[in-house]
């Protein structure tokens, strides 16, 4: 039961600051989906948007949450 609720509060933490996250997310000086290198195109009829830099930045903030998560349960 004692590794339940050490998950439970984990998942906890994690959508607090997610949802931190979202509220103060027009405060921000960045927005993610709008940072330079993302690819934007609009063509006459359609618009074809690819956020790169964005996919970079989340990937390397939550391989280095998973890291430091890691290292916390050895």
């Amino acid at each position: 039961m004692r590794e339940l609720g050490r998950t439970l509060l984990v998942i906890a933490g994690a959508l607090a600051i997610a949802g931190a996250f979202f509220y103060f997310g027009g405060k921000l000086p960045f927005r993610l989906g709008r940072l330079p290198g993302d690819i934007v195109h609009r063509g006459e009829n359609s618009t074809f948007y690819f956020p790169i830099t964005s996919s970079i930045v989340i990937s390397v903030v939550l391989s280095f949450l998973l890291w430091v998560i890691g290292r916390i349960r050895r």
